[in-house]
């Protein structure tokens, strides 16, 4: 996809500055490292493994709590992995359920090849073909400043405000795919340890 491409780490900084007590599940790699650095929570639960879960782990996180908001955050060659688990979340319609994939058209951890969504493949146009409406694509030259994310003249625009309210409020499930840049950030690196992780989410969850 020609056009400008936003700054993975300052939009995920953006979303979710305005998370509220929304519940986080990052998938593997640049989107936990993201989210981690954007302020660890023990309502985030990050994947160091098992490719393409990050979905279905999100799906039955809303189901099980539908009084609180969750919000997926991804990339392009996980929500491919996993695309099936769109049929599901459509099929299972959670009202409470956002996804975010992060999509930089390449395989950013196994050496930056070239991904398919930078040829054919449209990740947004699948979501509607599996069932779910409100999924879109974004794109822009962005940057976090104290007014939000400011938008480059004559790029695509995006409104962050606009977006974190789409993806925390509006009914779901929603899923947007935000084209963004191929960059190379520090790691921002959350506990490795499984079953603490597991465990303070789940206590996080249900409020202890």
């Amino acid at each position: 996809m020609r056009g400008a491409r936003l700054d993975r780490r300052a939009l995920v900084a953006g979303i979710l500055d305005r998370r509220g007590d929304a519940a986080v599940v990052a998938g593997l790699g640049s989107p936990a490292w993201d989210c981690h650095a954007a302020g660890d929570s023990p309502l985030n639960f990050y994947f160091w493994g098992a490719m393409g879960g990050a979905a279905m782990l999100g799906l039955g996180v809303a189901l099980a709590r539908p009084e609180r908001r969750v919000l997926v955050v991804t990339g392009d060659a996980e929500m491919l992995m996993g695309v099936g688990s769109l049929a599901a979340i459509a099929a299972q319609a959670p009202s409470n359920l956002a996804l975010l994939v992060l999509d930089n058209e390449a395989f950013g951890e196994t050496g930056r090849q070239a991904g398919l969504t930078g040829r054919n493949t449209d990740i947004a146009a699948i979501a509607r073909g599996a069932g779910i409406a409100a999924a879109f694509t974004v794109c822009g030259e962005v940057e976090v400043g104290s007014a939000g994310l400011n938008v480059e003249e004559g790029s695509a625009g995006v409104d962050i405000d606009a977006l974190a309210g789409t993806l925390f409020e509006e009914e779901g499930p929603v899923l947007c795919v935000a084209k963004v840049a191929l960059s190379a950030e520090s790691g921002s690196y959350p506990p490795r340890d499984g079953v603490l992780l597991q465990t303070r989410f789940r206590a996080a969850l249900a409020g202890d």
